[in-house]
């Protein structure tokens, strides 16, 4: 007798996703990795003006990695990226800000002829255009920075200019200032920048290609 055969089974077959649901996938997961790298690990920024240099010049690219300060807090020497402070806020300024920092929470800063003293001590820093740290004038706070942004436009002089006088830093703020001390419109004028406004630290330049690499470190020693 013949037995009879079992039937023929067959895997159920899926349909094929047309070529633009795979490519809308792809595009999708690249964005959502960009965004995650974008807003917590590092990105891309691009210098407007001349108050970084020699450190930094017009047109470079960088890399801002913004691990960095949730495991420790901004150095003196540090290079950072930081959203407007409220004084700058007032002062109609929109832009992320590039600069340097000088002093940190506990430090007593000051100018005196054109120098830095930090804790009652001048410092003598690598990085600065010219050597002499201007004192914050209410000219100086006004006209210096007139083209030195994007935003270009007249600034009223911040009443009171902070460093008139010498300062001691509270917990969880930070003086910045800008390593081309003659064009830069920084801390000196408007105060302090808080650690919740951090966007992150400069590491790298990635453009131009001739000048490509780390950035330099910071070298602040006691003057003599």
């Amino acid at each position: 007798m013949t037995q009879p055969q079992p039937p023929d089974l067959k895997p159920t077959e899926q349909p094929e996703e047309s070529w633009w649901v795979e490519a809308a996938k792809t595009v999708g997961l690249s964005l959502l990795l960009a965004f995650g790298i974008r807003t917590f690990v590092a990105e891309a920024r691009f210098i407007p003006s001349g108050s970084m240099e020699p450190t930094l010049q017009i047109h470079d690219r960088l890399i801002i990695d913004k691990v960095t300060f949730r495991f420790r807090d901004p150095e003196q020497g540090d290079v950072v990226v930081f959203n407007p402070t409220e004084s700058l806020k007032r002062a109609n300024f929109k832009e992320a800000f590039i600069k340097r920092v000088v002093g940190v929470p506990g430090d007593r800063i000051e100018i005196k002829n054109g120098v830095v003293w930090v804790n009652n001590q001048p410092i003598k820093e690598n990085y600065t255009a010219e050597g002499v740290t201007t004192g914050p004038s209410a000219d100086h706070c006004r006209n210096n920075y007139v083209t030195s942004d994007i935003d270009s436009q007249p600034i009223e002089p911040p009443v009171p200019i902070f460093l008139e006088k010498p300062q001691t830093i509270p917990d969880k703020h930070y003086l910045v200032l800008g390593d081309n001390r003659g064009n830069s419109y920084d801390g000196r004028c408007w105060g302090l920048v808080a650690h919740a406004d951090l966007v992150g630290r400069a590491v790298f330049r990635f453009l131009p290609f001739d000048r490509i690499g780390t950035l330099p470190p910071a070298e602040v020693t006691a003057a003599e």
